[in-house]
Order: structure tokens, then C-alpha cells, then sequence
């Protein structure tokens, strides 16, 4: 049964790519006219960049137990009891975290590593859009991928999400690669138990596959373009999906697998409108109005 709120959540790990999801989702939702409330999965991150550098230079043992990625240090409950006030009634309440990226924000005199107030969530919007860690998370005491309509997973292979990561929290955040290194050790276990399994909930997997040699991905090195790269994307259902139609608009495509599609990196845009623009569409087609 459709809902009259619908929820698109992108999920994958820090550094994988999901940025670049949503821009093409915004361009989408921009050219069909939809309003989305934007809602940004840092923002449900439970302790500041201050408070969590107190925390590990008391108890610097509890280091790899908070990571980002960790249950422990995000608001969970929270975001689920978000998503479904919204899926409910179109409404709920959402904060922004301050990244160094958020220039606006700070000139306004916000500080990196902090969050704003709590807010509520605009009125009259279409859907809600979340990208982040944990849009498909099921544990034991929270089911967030429940409440999802649409559920993207963006998911590189490993060493060049590795890479990714490296280049952009180097260039873009100001941390020594060692800095990034340790993080990335420190969170492999929730990686593990906590980012992963969220790929097999999903309805549509984009994972980017470089042709170009990334075994040491602590060598420091360009990121493969998308010209040096394939992306394969996997369909839960692949009863749903015209793979003749696709295979006919996209050229150099090709089936691997009975579900999944193989793309040239550069006609990755090409291929999510092909195959996200009618799933947004038929979302809101079947929205229950009162």
C-alpha cells in the first residue's frame, strides 16, 4: 500500500559516493517540480566534534567503540521516530551538522563539527529525502529500513571508496593521512556489522568499479574518473525493470547477472535518471490523498 509521504533514503559510508547521488536527485526533483525535505544522516551523529575529542582524550579505549558508524553514537531512535512522523503525517523535526564544507553556515558564525537547532521539517513537501550512513539499518532495537519507500545503496569497492575518503578529508577537511588511516581501522568492525548488511536491504545497489590500478589506495594518487571506471548496479527485483529499454539508451552497457546492469562510469548520470526518475515518479503517482 502506498503512502501519502513517501521516504527515498541513500545510504552508504563515509566517502562512497552518496553526495553524488542526491545532486542528481535534486537536479531531478528540481526539473519535475517535487519538494523534498532534505534531511542529512550527520545530523543524527549523537556528540559533537568537540565533545567526542573530550571523550577520547578521558577514555581514548572507547575511541573505536564511537565511531561514526557505531549505534552507539548516533541518535537512532530518533531517526527512526522521524521517518515515521513523516511517512505518517508529512511532519517531524531535523537538525544540520556543520561540516567544513558549510560555508554559509559558517560565516554565519556556526562552527565546524557542531549541529543547529533542532527544527521542524518545511511544510507541504512531497517527499523526504535522507543520505547518510544508516537509511537501511536493522538492529535489534531499531528498524529504519521499514520505513523506506525507496532505498539506494552506493557502495565503491573498497579500496576506492578508501581512496575517496582519503582524498576528500586531506583536501577538503584538513586532516594528515595517518589521521585518516587511524579512523578508517578504528571503524572497520561497525563497518562490518552495521554498514554493510544494509546493501542487501536495498532496491537499487550502484557500486563504482575502477579500471585502473587502485591496490594501495594509501599510495597518494588521483581518484579514478569516471572514465576509468564501470558501474555495476544491482535490482532487487529485476521482474520491475525494462532491461531492453535501458540497455537501448545507455550505450556500452551490459547485463553481467539476470539483475544487474554494468554502466560506463561517465553515463552513470544518464543511467539514474533512466532508472530513478520513474521510481519517483510512480511514488508520488501513487501517494493517498485526503
Amino acid at each position: 500500500m502506498s503512502r501519502e509521504y513517501p521516504i527515498i533514503s541513500v545510504t552508504g559510508s563515509s566517502g562512497a559516493g552518496t553526495t553524488t547521488v542526491k545532486r542528481t536527485f535534486e537536479r531531478m526533483f528540481a526539473r519535475e517540480d517535487v519538494h523534498a525535505a532534505f534531511v542529512d544522516g550527520d545530523a543524527f551523529h549523537r556528540y559533537t566534534r568537540q565533545e567526542l575529542a573530550r571523550i577520547f582524550n578521558e577514555e581514548p579505549e572507547r575511541k573505536d567503540e564511537l565511531s561514526h558508524f557505531a549505534v552507539e553514537a548516533n541518535l537512532l531512535d530518533r531517526l527512526g521516530d522521524l521517518f515515521q512522523e513523516y511517512g505518517e503525517s508529512g511532519t517531524g523535526t531535523f537538525r544540520h551538522y556543520i561540516h567544513a564544507e558549510d560555508k554559509k553556515m559558517i560565516e554565519a558564525g556556526q562552527q565546524v563539527g557542531t549541529f543547529t537547532e533542532w527544527q521542524p521539517l518545511p511544510t507541504g513537501t512531497d517527499l523526504l529525502f535522507y543520505e547518510g550512513l544508516h537509511g537501511g539499518l536493522v538492529t535489534s532495537d531499531v528498524d529504519i529500513a521499514r520505513h523506506v519507500d525507496l532505498l539506494v545503496g552506493v557502495a565503491p569497492t573498497m579500496n576506492l571508496e578508501w581512496i575517496q575518503k582519503i582524498d576528500r578529508d586531506m583536501h577538503a577537511r584538513g586532516y594528515t593521512q595517518e589521521a585518516v588511516l587511524d579512523t578508517i581501522l578504528g571503524r572497520m568492525d561497525d563497518y562490518v556489522r552495521y554498514i554493510l548488511p544494509q546493501f542487501s536491504r536495498t532496491h537499487i545497489n550502484f557500486q563504482r568499479v575502477p579500471t585502473v590500478d587502485t591496490s594501495n589506495p594509501f599510495e597518494v594518487q588521483d581518484i579514478p574518473t569516471d572514465a576509468e571506471s564501470f558501474v555495476v548496479i544491482r535490482f532487487r527485483d529485476p521482474a520491475t525493470v525494462d532491461f531492453p529499454y535501458l540497455l537501448s539508451m545507455i550505450h556500452d552497457a551490459f547485463m553481467s547477472r539476470p539483475h544487474t546492469l554494468v554502466v560506463p562510469g561517465a553515463r552513470l548520470s544518464l543511467a539514474m535518471e533512466l532508472i530513478l526518475g520513474p521510481l519517483v515518479r510512480h511514488l508520488l503517482a501513487q501517494r493517498r490523498f485526503r
